[in-house]
């Protein structure tokens, strides 16, 4: 009988924790869409979702109030390229010897750690664009199961690309050091066919979305920054396969002609985008492509540029690439091409995400567009705005606030103190 009693309480005590009612009041809102924050800020939360938003929201009786003073409601922010598996190593050849030398159990833990810090940036969400040893899949699933605490991840499994290429794993090292070639297990292509496999291959372990390298890699050791890595047919399969099976996809591609290929292809987005040319921009807008800048990437190599640690070749490409993007965004600003907020997080310190936003403003984007930008455009990206990317009622209580202004100061939102998840407050206060 006293178990029967008990299980009727922890259900009892499951229920009102469902229907609990939280009001979060702050001086101002910005509700993911408008053009400008508004004043007051309001929002009513059941259930872990939003119910209710602004000034004439009726407050229910008996309702729990947060109220978060001289501060900003924010919808909650989202990366749309982040590797949250790998730590930030200031030493690339230690980078190396740790993923050689520790074994997956050990990794998978490191990272929990990883993905606790960036949801307690304020990122509620993210794309994961390349993992290895489904790291990404463990984490995505024990986060959605509440054992761990980060974001909503839609994850990528392995990134595909070519033999030699910028995501193959193998490549720099030497041959046989892993005991076979590389291939479709790894995400390496070398034909259209083997590129319908390796989808398949990876949605069956777990993949959301799917992530290629069209061009070459400042991190990679074997190949030019922009040179084309994948063929026209291996790009129109690898999207057609993916678009048909209902994931989006993403091309790693600095180079204009690799990411060219991959637009004709019908590739969802274009992440880094470092030597884009005008006719690859007019093709973004003509295509309705998304463009992932990956600024805060250049930023942590600028910031590593002069302390030995990382490769000659490195050095070099990193240079290049950094002298050349800022041009390519600008051009992307000006010509209203959807840009996306994603930072290529590992490449930089975890827990920086929201710098980006600042980077983005500094190129010229407006800051109000550039909150727009990291919620609801990368809700728009990810294919999650039915779920969240605005604050609105229906959708999910991802809820972030920072203090200040943001439209005034964009750099409010790197100062972020409050952060709900699904309804759940992770966060509220300076630590």
């Amino acid at each position: 009988m006293s178990r029967i009693l008990t299980t009727l309480l922890l259900l009892s005590l499951t229920l009102c924790a469902a229907d609990k009612t939280t009001v979060i009041k702050a001086a101002r809102m910005f509700d993911g869409k408008s053009d400008h924050v508004v004043s007051p800020g309001l929002v009513i939360v059941t259930g872990g979702k939003i119910v209710a938003v602004g000034k004439s929201a009726a407050i229910p009786a008996g309702a729990e109030t947060i109220d978060l003073g001289d501060a900003t409601l924010l919808p909650g922010l989202m990366d749309a390229h982040t590797h949250l598996s790998f730590p930030y190593t200031l030493d690339y050849r230690q980078e190396e010897l740790d993923t050689l030398k520790k074994p997956v159990a050990e990794r998978a833990l490191l990272a929990t750690e990883v993905v606790r810090k960036t949801l307690m940036a304020g990122v509620t969400t993210v794309r994961d664009l390349g993992s290895e040893d489904y790291i990404d899949v463990g984490l995505r699933n024990a986060i959605n199961a509440g054992k761990i605490v980060g974001p909503r991840m839609l994850v990528s499994v392995h990134a595909l690309g070519a033999t030699g290429g910028h995501c193959d794993a193998s490549a720099g090292f030497a041959f046989g050091i892993f005991g076979r070639e590389t291939g479709i297990q790894d995400g390496v292509i070398n034909s259209a066919d083997q590129a319908r496999q390796a989808v398949r291959f990876n949605i069956k372990y777990g993949a959301d979305v799917i992530k290629t390298c069209a061009t070459g890699g400042v991190l990679s050791l074997t190949d030019d920054v922009d040179t084309p890595q994948l063929t026209q047919a291996e790009l129109d399969a690898l999207v057609d396969e993916a678009h048909a099976l209902r994931r989006k996809t993403a091309a790693h591609a600095h180079g204009a002609s690799g990411a060219k290929r991959a637009i004709r292809a019908g590739i969802d987005s274009i992440e880094h985008g470092s030597f884009l040319d005008d006719e690859a921009l007019d093709m973004m807008k003509a295509h309705g492509t998304y463009y992932i800048p990956t600024l805060m990437a250049i930023e942590g190599l600028k910031e590593r540029l002069t302390d030995g640690f990382l490769p000659p070749q490195v050095v070099v490409k990193a240079r290049l690439a950094s002298e050349s993007v800022n041009t390519a965004v600008r051009k992307a600003i000006a010509l209203g091409i959807k840009i996306g907020v994603g930072t290529d997080a590992a490449v930089y310190p975890h827990g920086r995400n929201t710098e980006e936003l600042h980077l983005l403003v500094d190129l010229g984007m407006k800051p109000i567009d550039a909150l727009k930008a990291g919620t609801s455009v990368d809700a728009q990206l990810l294919g999650v705005a039915d779920r969240t990317g605005t604050l609105d009622a229906g959708k999910l209580a991802d809820i972030v606030a920072c203090p200040g202004n943001p439209e005034e100061n964009i750099r409010q939102v790197e100062k972020v103190f409050f952060v709900m998840k699904e309804g759940v407050v992770y966060r509220n206060g300076a630590n």
